[in-house]
């Protein structure tokens, strides 16, 4: 007994010398838990790991000199702030409490607030587990030391502070203890410690990049000529408001390294810098599903206004929850979703969330909400490609998760342009997972399957895939495949090319469904045709009708389609089809068979005559009729169709203000004439 006694006592006068003498009042329980129940006042039960080694040795509160070249880069790149003054006056009482946002250079103020005065100072920094009741500084050769982020800010206590200055007082040294902005903390400290209390402000970081460059590149006429060489605009790009500190540091040593090797351009910088944050921010959010749920939601609706932002991270971690085991081989997102419940309530604050992922909150402008995207909007892109390189067992879930993107546009054609990064990222080794999305009974999730195949044939890298991936769904028997066919021919969707269109939008009528689902498709090909042709340009108008007119002749779908789509072709530009008919080259002859195709129509005669009413009373607003016009019902008459015919009679008995009157008169005239010699036979 005496010498485990001893043993203890040992070991006790090694960790607190101070305590010997009320050794009585303490328990050493390694690993255990005390519980001071029988004690009235200040109880608590404290459960901790020992701080004895294996060996018996006890470990010490880890410190150790700040390194000489960290404090020189601190001092020659450093930014002062309003809070460089408010900390100099409250290190007059040899401890200063700054309280700022982690990343913002709380670092570099506090080494620069501890070196001021001092040529050839000597920091120490100590770790933040350290109990500040009973730390002590050296007797000596120490100028200042620094505490970053105690474990438990709020433990702090005034007297315990007041003991601390004493001991600093009597050792000439000053201590800056850096604290996390969390909420509450601040106005608890102020009230306990004053003017001790001072806020970080960041530096701007246009200046912090400035000082940075200057230290790098310290001639001033090689700095301007790397600026001149980015452009007027690359500053204003690269250098957000409320960037912090330590990316604007990261713009200037790229900048200065790019611009040593020679020539140098904006996106080049832009690339090299995206480059290194993204698997930086893979890397950081590895372990934090929240985190990771909200940078691959940035990712893709970044740009949009914070709530659907928000919104689709926490959808995400939920389809993560349902999906259970299925997620392999990457557990992360599933494994937080059941930690969490089913509650979706966001852990911590969205602005540190953001911070993490390298993003932010824009301001509102013009009435618009407050929206959230990356600090450099390149990384992006960057992030795509260490999704698709190093992280493919997630792939299968975020095809998933963006086949619900909602039913607004905009996160649609968001949802549809990540799914076609992916794809071509992958050498499009995606894409069966985006039949997959097609064939999903979320209705938006054909849509987003169709801008991201219709994006990827832009791409030369597998462009041949996805057009070859077209051709196989226009002529599918899934509904779903082939109405993502005829979206992705929308210029305004997939953007395949008119010349490419049109033959897939053929298969797509041709193809055979239920009635109920060939319609839904008919009409989903005829909105595609006429927003190609509103949209397009002359040359691609002129491939839709030589297209259209070959539709005419066949039978199907195609053919009715092509009758009561024409009209409305017409309809939207009187001007381009006028200069056609006075060409008179393949496209007036195509035209002049069309007119007569859904003048024969029974479901296409009253819009095709509607049309040409519209065509004949722009004419009648010039002293002359429009050439085009009498050239086209001169044509017509020589095709001797009773659609034309019908169309000239009801002109005819129509009442007076009926447009193109004159015309039907003179065209009902010829064709009469040309019936003469037959009557006199």
């Amino acid at each position: 007994m005496g010498s485990d006694a001893n043993s203890a006592d040992d070991i006790l006068g090694t960790v607190l010398p101070e305590l010997i003498r009320n050794q009585r009042l303490m328990v050493l329980a390694p690993n255990g838990t005390v519980n001071a129940g029988v004690v009235k006042g200040d109880q608590r039960t404290v459960l901790s790991t020992s701080s004895i080694a294996d060996d018996g040795a006890v470990t010490p509160w880890r410190q150790g000199p700040v390194r000489p070249r960290d404090l020189q880069i601190a001092r020659q790149r450093f930014v002062s702030t309003a809070g460089f003054e408010r900390g100099l006056a409250a290190l007059d009482s040899g401890i200063l409490l700054l309280v700022g946002v982690p990343g913002t250079g709380r670092l570099t103020l506090a080494l620069n607030l501890l070196a001021h005065g001092c040529e050839d100072p000597t920091l120490v920094q100590v770790d933040g587990t350290v109990d500040l009741a009973r730390w002590r500084p050296r007797p000596q050769g120490v100028d200042g030391y620094l505490v970053m982020e105690p474990g438990d800010p709020f433990a702090l206590r005034p007297w315990d502070l007041s003991s601390l200055e004493g001991s600093l007082a009597e050792a000439g040294a000053r201590l800056v203890i850096v604290l996390p902005e969390t909420p509450g903390l601040v106005r608890t400290l102020e009230r306990d410690f004053g003017a001790q209390v001072v806020r970080h402000e960041p530096p701007d970081p246009g200046h912090v990049f400035s000082a940075h460059l200057a230290d790098i590149c310290q001639d001033a006429q090689d700095r301007a000529r790397l600026l001149e060489l980015l452009g007027p605009e690359f500053l204003s790009e690269i250098l957000p408001p409320e960037l912090p500190p330590g990316y604007a540091a990261q713009a200037a040593a790229t900048v200065a390294r790019l611009g040593a090797t020679g020539g140098m351009c904006r996106s080049e910088v832009m690339g090299c810098l995206a480059s290194a944050e993204a698997p930086e921010l893979l890397a950081r959010a590895e372990g934090d599903p929240e985190l990771l749920a909200h940078l691959m939601s940035v990712c893709v609706y970044g740009g949009l206004d914070r709530g659907t932002v928000v919104e689709q991270a926490v959808s995400l971690l939920a389809l993560a929850d349902s999906r259970g085991d299925s997620v392999s081989p990457d557990h992360a997102l599933r494994d937080s979703a059941a930690k969490r419940g089913h509650s979706r309530a966001r852990q911590r604050p969205l602005h540190d969330i953001l911070r993490g992922i390298g993003a932010r909150c824009e301001a509102r402008t013009h009435g618009k909400p407050e929206s959230v995207a990356f600090l450099w909007p390149a990384v992006r892109e960057a992030v795509w490609d260490v999704m698709c390189r190093d992280r493919t067992g997630l792939l299968p879930l975020l095809h998933e998760w963006l086949g619900r993107p909602g039913h607004d546009e905009e996160t649609i054609e968001r949802a549809g342009r990540a799914v076609a990064a992916m794809g071509i990222r992958s050498g499009g080794r995606t894409f069966g997972l985006v039949r997959e999305l097609a064939l999903s009974t979320q209705q938006p999730g054909v849509r987003v399957a169709a801008w991201s195949i219709g994006t990827a044939t832009h791409d030369r890298a597998v462009s041949d895939t996805a057009y070859e991936l077209l051709e196989e769904w226009s002529a599918a028997p899934e509904t779903a495949l082939r109405t993502a066919v005829a979206y992705a021919c929308r210029s305004d969707m997939g953007g395949v090319k008119a010349e490419h269109a049109l033959p897939l939008l053929q298969h797509v009528v041709d193809g055979r469904g239920n009635d109920a689902d060939d319609v839904a498709v008919a009409l989903t090909v005829a909105e595609t045709l006429l927003q190609q042709f509103a949209t397009g340009s002359p040359a691609d108008k002129g491939t839709i009708v030589r297209h259209m007119n070959s539709w005419a002749q066949a039978e199907g779908v195609a053919e009715l389609l092509a009758a009561i789509t024409f009209p409305t072709l017409v309809d939207c530009d009187h001007g381009w089809f006028s200069d056609q008919l006075l060409a008179r080259q393949e496209t007036a002859s195509n035209t002049v068979k069309l007119v007569q195709h859904a003048l024969g129509e029974a479901a296409a005669y009253h819009p095709m005559r509607d049309a040409l009413l519209a065509w004949c009373r722009g004419t009648d607003d010039t002293p002359q009729p429009d050439a085009a016009v009498e050239d086209l019902f001169a044509r017509l008459v020589d095709t001797r169709q009773p659609g034309f015919l019908r169309l000239l009679l009801s002109i005819e008995r129509g009442g007076d203000a009926m447009p193109g009157k004159g015309l039907a008169a003179r065209s009902l005239a010829a064709w009469r004439s040309r019936n003469q010699p037959r009557e006199s036979e």
